[in-house]
């Protein structure tokens, strides 16, 4: 029998939960109660759509997560390359039942049903905390945009474009925040550089760093273009609907090599605590969250 259109697109997503328990990083080191003592953060991590290597970001967002913080990951990769092909997790309306935070990395700038979007966003409306990485972003372009989605009420930040891939200067210019405190300015390999198309952030957003990348001057045939500095946020904080869910927001992340290097999956880690509520002023996972050890 020919199986039904829903049960299809369902069978297209992937899903794995991931138990691991890497070496534990010295950047989110735990000092505190036993992780075996405290439950694990369980964290969505959903992923897919156009233009980014998913099947193995996937893996190591994953791992790299469980290498740093007490959290059990469960995968909902789609492996669809449209952009307007919505992640079949979404599918229930309770889609986010069980879970403590949802990593938002997929990449689907052509799903713009309104109805669909609010489903998306419910759960952060009730307070659910989230993460958005990337192409996250350039997501769920509905009526409005490029100026106003509710999508971007969730990021924080109107960002509708990228330049080329050149390296970004990363400098963080809140020190004190406990998701960045200690960590040390950087430069990415060969990087999309996500623009800021209102100027800033969103009222309600707090930047954590910003990204400086060149672009150098060319000249064609046609015409001859002036080399160009952008200086735009990279990293920040929001604070989402009138429960003020948190939600922890990051344009880096293209490469395989950006999303794999420990500066990347550190700040990603942290910025998962804070939004748990479960990172002290220091920097570290608070007590039993810190990683498990072999």
């Amino acid at each position: 029998m020919r199986m039904p259109a829903r049960l299809a697109a369902v069978a297209l997503a992937v899903f794995a939960l991931f138990l691991v328990s890497p070496a534990r990083s010295a950047d989110t080191k735990d000092s505190g109660a036993s992780p075996h003592m405290v439950k694990p953060l369980r964290v969505l991590l959903v992923l897919g759509g156009c233009c980014h290597d998913y099947a193995n970001q996937k893996d190591i967002l994953a791992k790299g997560l469980a290498a740093r913080a007490n959290v059990e990951c469960t995968i909902a990769y789609d492996p669809r390359t449209d952009k307007d092909k919505l992640n079949p997790v979404y599918e229930k309306q309770d889609w986010a039942k069980g879970y403590d935070v949802v990593l938002h990395d997929e990449c689907t700038s052509g799903v713009v049903d309104l109805k669909i979007i609010d489903r998306v966003l419910e759960p952060h409306k009730n307070g659910l905390p989230g993460v958005v990485l990337h192409c996250g972003m350039h997501s769920y372009r509905s009526d409005g945009w490029p100026k106003s989605t509710p999508w971007f009420e969730f990021t924080g930040l109107v960002t509708t474009g990228h330049g080329p891939k050149l390296p970004i200067a990363v400098r963080y210019t809140d020190k004190q925040s406990p998701i960045v405190k200690g960590m040390e300015d950087w430069t990415t390999i060969n990087e999309e550089h996500y623009n800021n198309a209102a100027g800033k952030l969103n009222d309600t957003a707090h930047e954590l760093a910003r990204g400086k990348q060149t672009i150098p001057a060319r000249k064609t045939k046609k015409q001859e273009t002036p080399q160009v500095t952008n200086d735009f946020v990279v990293v920040w904080t929001n604070e989402y609907g009138d429960k003020k869910a948190k939600v922890f927001a990051t344009t880096l992340g293209h490469e395989n090599k950006t999303v794999s290097d420990d500066r990347y999956l550190d700040l990603v880690t942290r910025g998962l605590l804070w939004a748990c509520g479960k990172l002290d002023d220091n920097g570290k996972p608070m007590p039993g969250y810190g990683p498990k050890a072999k």
